[in-house]
């Protein structure tokens, strides 16, 4: 190869290379340029990614921060309740405290009050001791004096004090007596009950089952009476009433129990002995003429009633019964009367009360309707009154009414204190039951100068119409054991001298008044 050869090899390499340099530079400047690019890229999205990052980042603070926000909150507020809740509980220990205090202190007064009556009590105990050993040098005293006594003076002393302590012996055993007659009322209640009826039966008997009828004249009684006593038969059959004809001039009795049949009788025997046909078809008669008649005036009496009073609505059965008490009486009072008298003050009281007029009207007016069938049922007339009430679907007011205004039941409503009331002012006026006012305030007073009569006796008060006597007594004469004795004693004294309708209750009262004054 020669040299032009060579250098043209030579030219062609340089050429190469300046080619290769030119395109490695050129390759390079490019590479380089989309480096830059790629880095500008990637830059970018760096910074975006970071803006995101911190944006999220921001977010997730503010949301940690405000979590963490509302637990502080929370914390706080739990700290503030619980600090609330032992405030309270420190306020309700310092109550406690406070009452514990305030009982301590009421204890330390009530100890030194204790203290003040120990002290006060020893005080009375050494001023009792005194008093002993004074009484027992009086007493040896008394000795002394006895000793030197003739023998009349010493009995006479011994039999002073015999007599004192016999009378406390006396007031034990009225004591225990009262005791055993407790464990035995119902026995002697049974007991009281025969002898009062006993004393009262004849009396009774004349006043509220008798009816005296007059005759033209004594040949009448033979008439009445009929051959072999067949018309005075057939008559007592008939009626159900006993005549009793006796030695009495121009009158003949009818005795029952009955007050109906009773009247029922002297109203056929009126007919009877005015007609002149006396045998004993015609009284047959006469008797079933009579009955139908009665039948007619109550039922008319029991309508008056309802429509004198304005009570509507009731069983035809109860206007009957109502007819029934215009024949009944009570210690000489008409029953029917009495009624009417409750039904009308009854309605006034609950008038001034302000409480249903009419329905204490309606209860007092039935307040004693069993009295109407008492002789025909057992048991009293509040037990029997209340029962028919009942049956015939009268109110509950009106049957509590019927069965406790004697008290055998307690009062469930005001209209059977009203019903109370009005029953005791009208059978306890003077003059309700046949007694006048002199002879009433007479009575009274007597009732009151009987338990004056008595040592020990500071006021005697006569109340509830003569019902009742209330008894003050003298507590430094009279003591506990002697005060049962005394009204034992009073009461003896007033059933031997007084005469009185019913029962007379002695209520004694003995009482010790200390009276002091604070300076």
């Amino acid at each position: 190869m020669d040299a032009s050869d060579f250098v043209s090899a030579g030219v062609i390499a340089a050429i190469a290379a300046a080619a290769a340099f030119a395109g490695s530079k050129f390759w390079t400047r490019r590479t380089v340029a989309r480096a830059q690019v790629e880095r500008r890229r990637l830059l970018e999205e760096s910074q975006a990614e970071a803006e995101q990052i911190k944006k999220a980042s921001r977010t997730e603070s503010r949301e940690w921060i405000e979590e963490q926000r509302k637990v502080f909150e929370n914390e706080v507020r739990e700290g503030r309740k619980e600090l609330k809740e032992q405030s309270r509980r420190i306020s309700k220990r310092e109550d406690g405290l406070e009452r514990k205090i305030d009982l301590l202190n009421k204890k330390e007064r009530k100890l030194e009050q204790e203290e003040q009556h120990l002290h006060e009590r020893d005080q009375r105990q050494r001023d009792l001791q005194g008093e002993l050993e004074h009484l027992v040098e009086e007493e040896k005293k008394t000795l002394y004096r006895i000793a030197e006594m003739s023998k009349e003076e010493a009995e006479k002393v011994l039999l002073e004090r015999l007599d004192r302590e016999l009378e406390h012996e006396k007031d034990q055993l009225v004591s225990r007596m009262v005791e055993r007659t407790k464990e035995t009322v119902e026995a002697r209640a049974r007991d009281i009950l025969a002898t009062s009826i006993q004393r009262l039966a004849s009396q009774h008997c004349q006043e509220v089952t008798v009816s005296s009828i007059e005759l033209p004249n004594d040949e009448m009684k033979g008439r009445i009476i009929g051959r072999e006593g067949r018309n005075i038969r057939a008559f007592e059959k008939t009626t159900g009433v006993d005549v009793i004809v006796d030695d009495t001039p121009g009158v003949i009795t009818l005795s029952c129990f009955d007050s109906i049949r009773r009247e029922m009788a002297r109203r056929a025997l009126d007919k009877l002995i005015a007609d002149g046909r006396i045998h004993p078809t015609r009284i047959e008669e006469v008797v079933a003429e009579t009955k139908t008649e009665m039948n007619e005036l109550i039922q008319k009496t029991g309508k008056q009633v309802t429509y004198d009073l304005n009570i509507a609505g009731l069983n035809s059965k109860l206007i009957t019964l109502l007819g029934r008490l215009k024949f009944r009486t009570s210690y000489g009072q008409n029953v029917l009367d009495h009624v009417v008298e409750c039904a009308t003050m009854a309605s006034m009281i609950a008038a001034e009360l302000g409480v249903d007029a009419a329905l204490a009207k309606r209860c007092a007016l039935f307040h004693d309707i069993g009295k109407a069938v008492d002789h025909q049922f057992e048991g009293g007339h509040p037990e029997i009154g209340a029962s028919l009430l009942q049956r015939y679907d009268e109110p509950p007011e009106v049957v509590n009414s019927a069965a406790s205004h004697h008290n055998d039941v307690p009062q469930e409503s005001i209209y059977a204190v009203i019903t109370q009331a009005a029953d005791s002012i009208s059978g306890s006026r003077p003059g309700a039951r046949g007694e006048s006012l002199e002879r009433y305030i007479q009575r009274l007073e007597k009732l009151e100068s009987v338990v004056n009569s008595f040592p020990g006796v500071q006021s005697a008060q006569a109340i509830q119409a003569g019902r009742e006597v209330r008894v003050f007594v003298n507590s430094h004469r009279i003591s506990d054991k002697r005060a049962t004795r005394l009204a034992h004693d009073i009461a003896k004294k007033i059933e031997t001298e007084l005469t009185y309708p019913g029962e007379i209750k002695v209520t004694l009262i003995r009482e010790t008044r200390v009276v002091e004054y604070a300076r």
